[in-house]
């Protein structure tokens, strides 16, 4: 299938307390605001090439409102649009968005919201921000974890090889690498991208029967030293740390995992390899092989199992999943689904 999607653009997340959220993104993370539009505030990395790639809108509980990703070319959107009517997915077509023209929002098959648009405002940054570097959108960040650029998001469905499947023959996804539980046939993560990275879309396991649930979302330093930086200027502030920081196997990306104001996990990551292979099959991992902690010296912590909004059900990871869960996974009286 031919390339349709160029790359991850921005996300917009809800929080309870959407001035604390952004508050935390701004002074402990490194972004800035840059628009207010109605009741959401939008954010920038001082690496985003677009105006934005974090909008926090108002909302009872932490959890992903759409992930919006720039198509490849003009003409890719409508062809999109096209593959989605085919399978009987239809959206809404949307010219509020700021900085971006329009724009076609949809409900996947699993229930989380997508936004797909091609045009942009080419962003010019203020003249107190601007760089000496030709190539970069504004200066380098000097607090906080000062995050290059949005990463990644990974979500949680209940069919993980059915979600890499259909996201891949619909919109055109490369699906990278996925771990199986040990000791069954059993997927309970896989990792998607629509570039040259390992992944800008991930998918864990989820039991919880409720559609449309995110685990974490993620961004890109430099260096992996800086998550050690991190990792400092987040416990100096009271920011517990949740896990990391270390190396995943998949993707072999250095990690560090915390959670903002709103409960929702954030990722901060850096390394990791390029992909060009235009016909890759995925990779099969198990976590004994060290799926999510190549270097095997620690457990993740159980706190890593939950995902937002919050609900009952078990919730695996790339790490596999807990002992209750893979019972549960593999005992064939269970109502728990999984999927080979």
């Amino acid at each position: 299938m031919k390339k349709l999607l160029g790359h991850i653009a921005h996300l917009e997340i809800t929080a309870p307390d959407a001035e604390k959220s952004a508050n935390f993104y701004v002074e402990r993370f490194g972004m800035r605001i840059v628009d207010r539009r109605g009741d959401r505030i939008y954010l920038r990395c001082w690496g985003d090439y677009y105006r934005y790639s974090l909008v926090i809108a108002p909302g009872a509980e932490a959890s992903l409102a759409t992930m919006a990703w720039r198509v490849d070319y003009s003409e890719a959107l409508d062809e999109l649009v096209g593959r989605l009517d085919e399978r009987g997915i239809s959206g809404v077509w949307r010219d509020d968005l700021p900085a971006v023209g329009r724009a076609y929002e949809f409900v996947g098959p699993f229930g989380h919201s997508m936004t797909l648009f091609w045009e942009v405002e080419p962003f010019t940054t203020d003249p107190e921000f601007a760089s000496v570097y030709p190539d970069r959108p504004e200066r380098r960040a000097v607090h906080g974890a000062a995050p290059r650029f949005l990463d990644h998001v990974t979500v949680a469905s209940t069919d993980v090889e059915g979600f890499a499947a259909w996201y891949s023959e619909a919109l055109g996804f490369r699906v990278m690498a996925k771990t199986y539980l040990d000791h069954a046939p059993v997927n309970v993560f896989t990792v998607l991208t629509t570039n040259e990275k390992s992944h800008d879309l991930g998918i864990v396991l989820d039991t919880s029967g409720v559609p449309g649930r995110v685990h974490h979302i993620a961004f890109w330093t430099d260096h992996p030293e800086d998550l050690v930086r991190t990792a400092d200027l987040m416990l100096e502030s009271s920011v517990p740390i949740e896990y990391g920081p270390s190396i995943h196997g998949i993707g072999e990306q250095n990690y560090l995992y915390f959670r903002e104001p709103s409960g929702l996990r954030v990722e901060v990551n850096s390394g990791g390899y390029r992909n060009y292979v235009p016909d890759w099959e995925a990779r099969r991992w198990t976590p004994s092989v060290g799926s999510n902690n190549f270097f095997k010296n620690w457990n993740m912590p159980d706190s890593m199992m939950e995902a937002f909004p919050a609900a009952s059900g078990m919730t695996a990871t790339e790490d596999g999943a807990s002992p209750q869960l893979e019972e549960a996974l593999t005992n064939p009286w269970s109502t728990t689904t999984g999927t080979a």
